[in-house]
């Protein structure tokens, strides 16, 4: 199956902003119940100072608990990366922990450093971490439910399958936006518009926050500013979803 591809510019503009104000701009199309499509409070920043990360997931499940069996047939790390070919645009490495709870580390420094080296942006896992000094030095971001100081009997059980992680189903090819805040997808059939609206999402909170800074903000005020920015909001919701349905039929 193809795998839509985002204009490096909608990617780069998707970096621009954080993965609270991309959840709510997804929510102004209605295409998703507002509790499906982000991860859930398992999944958490290990390093949450660095900046927002935006790329295509590249699926795998891996298991630390027992080592490998004699008979069975694995994956390597030399073929998950070289899978990233398959991949439209920057690697999100997501990993499947396979046990339950996780036996040891998903991850480490050498692993991070290879898929860096190999254009991948960042690591989510439902897994445990480890080597964070080592990780963050490279710049490279993470996210786990979890550190743990061992790697086990760690091997990738399978790559480019459909994985579990956080609460939701993630696919090769997903498009992911994540930061400190959290990890959602972003349905390709509105991604570039996501990136687009959510500059006018900003300015619409800006009504109540500007209204905020004022020296001596009153009640009667703020009920003002809140009833606009939800006009605004309100509005806006009205108006991307007009124009998808336009570019739709």
């Amino acid at each position: 199956m193809r795998i839509p591809q985002l204009s490096a510019a909608d990617l780069r503009l998707l970096g621009r902003f954080d993965t609270p104000t991309v959840s709510n701009a997804i929510e102004l199309f209605d295409v998703l119940p507002r509790t499906a499509g982000y991860m859930d409070a398992r999944i958490r920043a290990c390093f949450p100072e660095m900046p927002p990360i935006v790329g295509y997931a590249s699926t795998a499940t891996i298991r630390c608990a027992f080592p490998k069996a004699a008979e069975a047939v694995y994956n390597s790390l030399d073929e998950q990366v070289a899978a990233f070919a398959d991949i439209p645009g920057p690697p999100i490495v997501v990993f499947q922990d396979l046990d339950d709870p996780p036996a040891a580390a998903t991850f480490g420094e050498i692993m991070c450093s290879t898929y860096q080296a190999f254009g991948a942006v960042g690591l989510i896992t439902s897994g445990a971490a480890r080597d964070l000094d080592q990780v963050r030095r490279i710049g490279f971001s993470a996210f786990s439910n979890g550190v743990i100081c061992s790697h086990g009997y760690s091997h990738i059980h399978s790559i480019h399958e459909g994985v579990r992680v956080g609460g939701i189903a993630v696919h090769p090819g997903d498009l992911i936006h994540a930061d400190c805040n959290g990890v959602t997808t972003i349905p390709h059939e509105i991604a570039s518009e996501v990136a687009h609206v959510c500059a006018d999402y900003m300015a619409a909170e800006s009504v109540i926050l500007d209204f905020l800074r004022t020296e001596k903000p009153g009640v009667k005020g703020f009920s003002e500013a809140r009833k606009e920015s939800m006009r605004q909001i309100g509005e806006l919701g009205k108006r991307v979803r007009a124009a998808r349905k336009t570019s739709v039929a």
